[in-house]
């Protein structure tokens, strides 16, 4: 899979170790570039700031409405391509580049010479939670899905090769969560398109999670009224208990759990012996969380989805399950309803709908045709493999909207496939990270967040080194 060097970044390596400066002017020129089944609507040269260098930034639409942001080094290109994947249901162009992080963000592409890209998935979303872009929309789902990775990447190759002379050399995707579901589809659906790719807690079966699992943790912790059991404030007691049980399970008392499959915990001694009280939990809220455990069943008592909240998560509880008690987060039941809507079934229920009205008997055979369209979950990917690929997929232990023993399963399930641990271990590396939350939004216990880590380095060495990384824990 391994591109033959461009010439021109070739002579400019040759020369002085980076690719020859381009002016305003050629940067400039790319806005009446013409491109196959799209335009660009802008060109402009960035200014170099205090961490990122100076940049020709080129916003593109491929059809019907992908919208695409490229961005060129002035100098210094190292004749490679990093395309980001974006987050939620997307929509909204650039905004992991404005968050600060690096997940789905070109800043850490840019930041190393890369020539780098990302698109918005083919709508344009009030948040992304918006799915409403969706509604009765097969081809905007078709773009969400899997189109827009190969229109971005293509529509990037087109102003590089404009803009320095060349196709780059070699390519990386990068995303987390959504984002990783689109870097384990652009593995299966474009083998030989990426050289390297690094998923972080991948959202692979998104009809299984954000319908079927985000459904199930809904019902689960909603009364006959409609009411929520669990409310805010009542999951640190559960974390206390939690910790206090399997904190020391890994030999070391130090607020991570190592690997929360080795403590089964036991709410039993928490449970109030009369009346509920701040400091026990009542028989119904014991019952939400050991039903948050299981994971979503059919009435035959049949697995539909690896969704156990695992021990651990319950600090980021507020963020993505229950919310916290300034009415902040809770942002399962948002994703949910909207993909119920409009994006997870054959036929779009429309505004209706909530989760409390999903069965979990019917309606996993009526996502037929999304399940087609978004999912990257099958293990199946001897394409990338046989093409060269490398990667790198992480997860935290502690997510709690993408719960990590999918992403466990999926590489066991990889591995099988390829015809063992060894043999997947040649081109695929998992990392599952104690006490992360979801693409380390959040930071947890001593401060692990997605600063912590650093998969990009490590991807970079196994490319061009051959080194199989140990570790991708950010150096200190």
């Amino acid at each position: 899979m391994k591109r033959t060097i461009p010439t021109i970044a070739a002579l400019a390596l040759l020369a002085g170790g980076a690719a020859a400066a381009q002016d305003g002017a050629a940067c400039e020129a790319l806005h009446n570039a013409p491109i196959a089944s799209g335009f660009v609507t802008s060109s402009r040269v960035v200014d170099a700031t205090e961490d990122l260098p100076a940049y020709c930034e080129v916003r593109a639409v491929a059809l019907p409405a992908i919208n695409i942001e490229v961005r060129l080094p002035m100098e210094g290109w190292n004749g490679r391509y990093y395309q980001a994947g974006c987050g939620g249901f997307c929509g909204i162009l650039g905004r992991a580049d404005a968050s600060g992080g690096w997940v789905n963000a070109m800043r850490p592409g840019l930041q190393r010479g890369y020539a780098t890209a990302t698109s918005d998935s083919g709508h344009h979303g009030l948040s992304v939670l918006d799915g409403g872009w969706a509604y009765n929309n097969p081809h905007a789902e078709r773009d969400w899905g899997y189109r827009s990775i190969g229109e971005t990447h293509r529509v990037a190759q087109s102003m590089i090769t404009r803009f320095y002379g060349d196709v780059s050399e070699q390519a990386v995707f990068q995303g987390c969560s959504t984002g990783g579901r689109m870097a384990h589809v652009a593995a299966l659906r474009y083998p030989e398109m990426f050289d390297g790719i690094i998923s972080g807690a991948p959202a692979m079966d998104y009809t299984g999670l954000v319908a079927t699992n985000a459904s199930w943790v809904i019902q689960a912790n909603t009364d006959e009224n409609g009411e929520m059991i669990l409310k805010p404030g009542r999951d640190k007691l559960v974390g206390d208990v939690v910790m206090a049980q399997c904190d020391a399970v890994d030999g070391a008392e130090d607020g991570l759990i190592a690997d929360p499959r080795q403590c089964e915990v036991d709410l039993a001694q928490a449970q109030c012996s009369g009346e509920a009280g701040e400091d026990c939990l009542t028989a119904e809220e014991i019952e939400v969380v050991e039903k948050w455990r299981q994971g979503p069943v059919n009435s035959a008592g049949e697995s539909l989805y690896p969704g156990a909240l695992m021990p651990g998560s319950e600090p980021f509880w507020w963020l993505w399950v229950i919310g916290n008690e300034k009415g902040q987060g809770g942002l399962t039941p948002g994703f949910a309803t909207d993909f119920g809507r409009y994006m997870a079934f054959d036929e779009d229920p429309g505004v209706n709908w909530t989760p409390t009205d999903f069965d979990f008997d019917r309606d996993p055979g009526r996502m037929g045709a999304s399940s087609a369209m978004y999912n990257g979950d099958n293990p199946d990917i001897s394409g990338f493999r046989a093409a060269g690929g490398k990667m790198i997929v992480w997860h935290g232990w502690s997510d709690a909207i993408v719960p990590p023993m999918k992403t466990v399963e999926w590489h066991e399930q990889a591995a099988e496939v390829a015809g063992g641990e060894e043999a997947l271990a040649e081109n695929v590396a998992l990392f599952m990270i104690p006490g992360m939350d979801h693409c380390g939004i959040v930071p947890g216990a001593g401060g692990i967040s997605q600063a912590s880590i650093d998969p990009m380095t490590a991807l970079e060495t196994w490319m061009n080194d051959g080194a199989r990384p140990a570790s991708i824990m950010a150096a200190e």
